[in-house]
């Protein structure tokens, strides 16, 4: 079964309702069509939103492994950042249900995935090697 790993900042593991650079804790889920399931939550001692950039590699680092992260804000430093560990950045409203957000993935998963969530889900999927005898049998050589 494809599935993937995405964050939501949340304090209380129902509601997304943190910045992502203040956040408190990360809820971590695997969401697959069938299933999902809390694998993990992240939580952080020092939340002071003193524009210090030297906690955003911390926090992303403990999204290793995860497609996304979703939250209320995100700034272009840690977004850029993000960006360039795989991980992509999702705003939403304050106090989205975290249960909400992993229906509509499990849903788009089935159904077919485009953008981010298709790219995700394709990046884990393992090659397809019999993709080189197609191209052998077209005649491709090194």
């Amino acid at each position: 079964m494809a599935s993937v790993r995405v964050a939501f900042a949340s304090t209380d593991r129902e509601h997304v309702d943190q910045h992502f650079g203040a956040t408190e804790a990360f809820a971590i889920f695997e969401v697959g069509a069938e299933a999902a399931r809390l694998v993990g939550v992240e939580a952080f001692i020092d939340n002071a939103q003193d524009g210090n950039e030297n906690k955003l590699p911390a926090k992303i680092a403990t999204l290793a492994g995860c497609a996304a992260v979703y939250c209320l804000a995100v700034g272009a430093s840690a977004v850029k950042q993000l960006l360039a560990a795989g991980i992509q950045p999702l705003r939403v409203e304050e106090g989205t249900p975290i249960e909400r957000l992993v229906a509509e993935l499990r849903e788009e998963i089935a159904s077919g995935p485009g953008g981010w969530l298709g790219r995700a889900l394709k990046a884990g999927q393992p090659a397809d090697s019999a993709r080189f005898d197609t191209m052998e049998a077209e005649g491709w050589s090194e």
